[in-house]
């Protein structure tokens, strides 16, 4: 099986030693994603952009790779406070409309960059 390295202008760059993402076979791994507008390099701090920012770099990677967001099997969220859940999950669910995929949403002690949020898939891609 053969390993691409994913990279897209249209997510935040790496901020250390790992890619934005990892083609393997037919699956898609996306390393957690800030909510770092990559164009600004801006920070979100409001819960419910800072989840929209999130999922949109993660939809981009994926789509650099030949994936989209309706072939994620299961995603991982970081929050920072479990009370932002409610307002996370509001946005999350415009994302995955219909059949949505295996989560875990755990609360942590602290994030890089100190951010309020951080969300990682893994997707099919044909």
């Amino acid at each position: 099986m053969s390993k691409k390295v994913l990279h897209t202008d249209k997510a935040p760059a790496a901020i250390g030693p790992y890619s934005q993402g990892i083609k393997a076979g037919n699956l898609v791994f996306t390393s957690g994603q800030l909510p770092l507008n990559p164009a600004t390099g801006e920070l979100e701090s409001d819960i419910r952009k800072a989840t929209q920012q999130s999922l949109e770099n993660v939809k981009n990677i994926l789509e650099s790779a030949g994936a989209s967001m309706d072939k994620v099997v299961k995603v991982t969220v970081f929050l920072r406070d479990m009370n932002d859940f409610a307002d996370m999950n509001e946005i999350y669910g415009t994302f995955f409309p219909a059949n949505p995929p295996a989560r875990s949403a755990v609360q942590v002690a602290r994030l890089p960059k100190d951010a309020i949020i951080e969300i990682e898939t893994i997707a099919l891609v044909d």
